[in-house]
């Protein structure tokens, strides 16, 4: 499939820290759905877990959601493949559960886009797999 271009480099950026990743951290579901294809796939590379479709993206969601009462995802190094449709960010994930306790995670993300939208997207996270 041969991506059409759309999205400007900025404007990659601009969808994956913060439309995606703000909706993410303000745990509005929807919002965050909206981003994916409804056949989208999203792989966490480093303990090789797959989910497959929206329905298994939103039901991760739901349980990392739950699992943390604040979200953040800050300091993104980007690198954009504008031609192709294609990002790349180096982050910081800081989750902190209900008992105050603190993890921060160094991930790195790669998403391909098609019409606008993740169709897929690779995780590479540097501690336990907060997305199952």
């Amino acid at each position: 499939m041969q991506y059409e271009p759309g999205l400007s480099r900025a404007e990659l950026i601009e969808f994956a820290t913060k439309t995606y990743f703000g909706n993410v951290d303000a745990k509005n579901m929807d919002a965050a759905l909206a981003c994916f294809h409804e056949e989208a796939l999203f792989c966490v590379q480093t303990s090789f877990t797959r989910h497959a479709g929206k329905a298994e993206i939103k039901r991760m969601f739901e349980d990392f959601f739950d699992a943390y009462e604040t979200i953040i995802h800050r300091d993104f190094t980007c690198t954009v493949d504008e031609a192709n449709g294609r990002i790349a960010a180096s982050f910081v994930a800081e989750l902190t559960d209900a008992d105050g306790n603190v993890t921060l995670l160094n991930n790195t993300n790669f998403w391909r886009m098609r019409d606008g939208k993740f169709q897929e997207v690779y995780v590479y996270m540097s501690g336990e797999n907060v997305l199952v």
